[in-house]
């Protein structure tokens, strides 16, 4: 396995040259957001991701995270990396600066994030979740929640977790057990959670539970959800850590991959029942856990960024070491790299990754634009835009990296199905992305259902405006400008189609969401490659920069149109073609 080294040119790269970060930093908010400031944050963010998490990674995979006696040991090395990642202030970045965050743009907060996971994806879901569940308290807490809990949790000092799911309530959550009952200022929870990442763990000195239950009187269903705050330490008025609450990991879970993220089974209220603070109102718990989950979707989609990135990385360094067979156009021995069918699967991971980047980058310039913006109108586009593009960075980009994982194993040959090299890891890591968080399918529903059908078009069709704007700036004779026009005119003629037919029957929307997804996803990630092939060859004649960097670019957005684009057309022909036969699918095909 090759060592790990943050690609900051290509995030800088995404974020000033093709998403244009002064769009943020020349608004009042962030006006500590210097372009000097960026890059350094970037450039010692990539030298921490690969100093001091990625040589983890493999110690964690091997060693594991596991429960013993209601405590949850972490493999060796990550709690003394936790403390420095506490000491240099990283989750606190973009958080709000009145509970001691830095106030910087979110889009930063993402940056770091793709190298902490890309060197340590276990590790990272560690942060991810606090982050969420900050957003969760800032959105929807009290003043007095929020001033108690959020200084130690924006410092890091304290960890945040997310507990939805039970045995028997995956995805449908109207069905849950636990209860919440009144206890003068506090509720006291009793109930099981499963599947709890980082529940319980020894890297920090409190955790912050948001737990979603429903009142012991409330009406069945989602609406008579809530939202708590259960911290494992009771907190007293001083801000000093008090008893422990009345919750205990019971065990955690053995896993195909991600082993070093303890995946735990919380129990809450053993005793007597444990404290909670309600978030929000009662009976709006779901709204307020959207929250948290909207932000956790967006970061599930950059892990698949990450690991695509760690897995190219590492099939390349191989494919340039490697000597087996022999060059075809010199006949001479060579490494692998010499060969065009290696080429091909190095551009298709690079060719992925960079569009996976570039939609994940360009929803979390979205997320900032919607709260900061400088006119309504500008912040209603954007919320708009946040919301379109989530089930998509999430979807697409996690199926992908599991393809893109998959091909850094073939890369290596028998090498890559070998434990030892590492490169199965990534492959086994990368294969919860497109569950949790909302599997795939469920994104594909949100897609078509809250983002196409409820406002009838008019999100996507901004969208394709934008679209139509790269293409008339880049003159409707470019070739890959008439490829790309091509697939997006049949992207729209896909959406016309499902807001025609979507009342036809009760399972059409299931039954085509998932192909249209992925066709949005890659015209998307062509759209990109499009606008990036434009900035590249502007730099290459005007002698900017990196030639070479600049030239890879051309490359891999033509690679991308021409062999990855094509794709759409089949999943638009399997939505148009296809949704009579996905509707008439019962049990009873499935013997």
């Amino acid at each position: 396995m090759a060592d790990y080294k943050a690609p900051v040119s290509e995030i800088s790269f995404v974020i000033n040259d093709l998403l244009d970060i002064d769009q943020l930093t020349s608004i009042a908010d962030f006006a500590e957001a210097t372009p000097e400031l960026v890059d350094a944050v970037v450039e010692e963010a990539g030298k921490f991701a690969a100093d001091v998490i990625a040589p983890l990674n493999r110690i964690g995979d091997i060693q594991h995270s596991r429960a013993s006696n209601g405590e949850v040991k972490t493999p060796d090395g990550f709690k003394e990396a936790y403390k420095m990642f506490i000491e240099n202030g990283w989750l606190s970045l973009a958080q709000p600066t009145e509970y001691g965050g830095q106030g910087l743009p979110f889009t930063l907060h993402m940056a770091a994030s793709e190298f902490w996971n890309s060197a340590n994806m276990a590790l990272a879901i560690c942060p991810m979740l606090s982050a969420g569940a900050i957003d969760a308290l800032v959105a929807h807490g009290s003043e007095e929640l929020r001033e108690k809990f959020l200084p130690d949790m924006i410092s890091a000092n304290w960890s945040g977790t997310m507990n939805l799911t039970e045995s028997h309530a995956g995805s449908d959550l109207s069905n849950l057990k636990s209860k919440a009952t009144p206890n003068g200022d506090h509720y006291l929870i009793k109930g099981q959670k499963i599947y709890i990442s980082w529940g319980e763990h020894d890297m920090t000195e409190n955790i912050i539970h948001i737990v979603l239950a429903p009142l012991a009187d409330a009406p069945a269903g989602v609406k008579g959800l809530s939202l708590f705050l259960v911290p494992k330490f009771l907190v007293n008025q001083d801000g000093s850590l008090g008893e422990r609450n009345d919750l205990t990991v019971v065990s955690t879970e053995e896993k195909l991959g991600i082993n070093a993220s303890p995946t735990c089974i919380m129990s809450f209220g053993d005793n007597d029942g444990a404290v909670g603070y309600l978030i929000g109102e009662t009976g709006q718990g779901l709204n307020c856990m959207f929250t948290l989950m909207n932000h956790a979707r967006l970061e599930v989609g950059l892990e698949g960024v990450g690991i695509s990135e760690r897995a190219y990385q590492d099939a390349l360094d191989y494919a340039k070491t490697r000597v087996q067979g022999r060059n075809p156009e010199t006949g001479e021995p060579t490494t692998i790299i010499g060969h065009p069918d290696v080429q091909r699967m190095l551009m298709q991971m690079k060719s992925m990754t960079d569009a996976m980047r570039a939609i994940c980058f360009d929803a979390s310039m979205s997320h900032d634009l919607r709260g900061h913006a400088n006119s309504e109108e500008e912040r209603q586009y954007h919320s708009t835009k946040f919301a379109l593009l989530t089930p998509i960075t999430k979807a697409w980009c996690t199926e992908l990296v599991n393809e893109v994982t998959s091909l850094g194993i073939q890369v290596h040959g028998g090498m890559g199905f070998i434990e030892e090299t590492g490169v199965a890891q990534h492959y086994r890591d990368a294969r919860i992305t497109a569950i949790y968080e909302g599997t795939n399918g469920i994104q594909a529903n949100d897609l078509v259902g809250r983002k196409l059908l409820r406002d009838s078009g008019a999100g996507f069709n901004a969208l394709m405006a934008e679209m139509n704007a790269t293409i008339d700036s880049l003159g409707a004779t470019i070739g890959l400008v008439i490829q790309f026009a091509k697939y997006k005119d049949a992207l729209q003629q896909t959406a016309h189609y499902i807001l025609e037919n979507s009342g036809k029957d009760a399972r059409f929307e299931g039954a085509i969401g998932f192909n249209f997804l992925m066709q949005m996803g890659y015209v998307c990630g062509a759209w990109y490659h499009l606008r990036s092939f434009e900035i590249a060859q502007a730099k290459i004649e005007s002698q900017v920069g990196d030639t070479q960097f600049y030239a890879n670019k051309l490359l891999a957005a033509r690679f991308f149109i021409n062999q990855m684009l094509p794709r759409a057309t089949a999943y638009g022909d399997a939505v148009i073609a296809g949704a009579d036969i996905g509707c008439e699918f019962s049990a009873a095909a499935f013997s």
